[in-house]
């Protein structure tokens, strides 16, 4: 259905001072901060994990060596999904406006949401990772059993959930540090990027930067900041739902990732018939994880 000249009655007429409602600005590029971004030129892509070598076991003088299989344990795939909108300009709605092109303003319209529209994917795979993200090993992207090869289970997710405050902050990277690989090898992770709702913004600054312990009357140091254990610091990111959930970003390869398919185009044309000119705008891509070690969180205490 065509914008017409019925949606727009005070646009028709003079004396109309100010069009408002689309100047907003936008908070933009915020899945950067959670995702590697990678090309694509295929329908989907698959990202195998492959396990090494267990420990060594001691030769007893004369016996054989023992020997050992490296395989593969599962596959994470990232299937793309097309977004698009569209919409259409009455020939007379274009002729009779008084104030504006209106092309010009509703394909910024047009460019506003699906810029949104993006954000909002890349953050339901995090606002999701307790129940529905579920990865190459089968299991939610935070869990405190992700199978592997070799055992015991990996664990991303505080045992006991608890909201963001020292304590709990420490924990999380006492974790990652202790994170194996699929045969129980130890790895050298640590915690990158803090990632918050706007709601935690206050608490991280006050855990992340102050000198001296928060919320005691102690002169300790803030160990996490003296320390530099999380370097990159934290980011907000305002499409999170769950306004006590919290995420650390970790230094494990092949962790989250985005996959883009088609960059955004945007095309029109005019309608010989009726005179309508329609505008669409058109992006592929995917948003997901392949190692669940790329990631920590908790989803609060409530």
């Amino acid at each position: 259905m065509a914008i017409s000249r019925a949606q727009l009655v005070k646009e028709l007429e003079p004396g109309l001072n100010a069009l408002f409602g689309m100047e907003y600005k936008n908070y933009e590029g915020e899945h950067t901060q959670i995702y590697d971004t990678e090309s694509s030129d295929r329908a989907f892509e698959e990202e195998v994990m492959l396990s090494g070598f267990g420990e060594a076991p001691v030769k007893t003088e004369g016996a054989g060596v023992q020997y050992d299989d490296a395989q593969e344990v599962f596959t994470a795939r990232y299937t793309h999904q097309t977004v698009a909108l569209a919409f259409a300009l009455t020939e007379e709605a274009i002729e009779d406006n008084l104030y504006d092109k209106l092309s010009a303003r509703y394909t910024k319209a047009l460019a506003r949401s699906m810029a949104q529209t993006k954000q909002i994917k890349a953050a339901s795979v995090l606002n999701n990772g307790f129940t529905t993200s579920i990865g190459g090993d089968g299991v939610a992207l935070f869990s405190t059993s992700h199978p592997t090869l070799g055992g015991p289970n990996l664990s991303n997710t505080l045992t006991t959930a608890s909201d963001l405050n020292e304590t709990s902050l420490e924990q999380a990277l006492i974790d990652i540090a202790a994170f194996t690989d699929e045969r129980g090898l130890k790895i050298a992770v640590r915690g990158l990027k803090l990632i918050i709702p706007k709601e935690l913004q206050f608490t991280a600054e006050r855990l992340m930067k102050s000198q001296d312990r928060v919320g005691t009357a102690d002169n300790d140091i803030n160990a996490i900041r003296n320390m530099g254990m999380i370097p990159q610091g934290y980011v907000v990111n305002h499409f999170l739902t769950d306004t006590d959930a919290w995420f650390i970003k970790t230094d494990a390869p092949n962790g989250m990732k985005m996959f883009q398919r088609v960059q955004l185009k945007t095309a029109f044309e005019g309608d010989f018939d009726t005179g309508n000119v329609r505008y669409k705008a058109r992006e592929r891509y995917s948003f997901g994880f392949s190692d669940p070690r790329g990631m920590f969180g908790s989803p609060g205490a409530a």
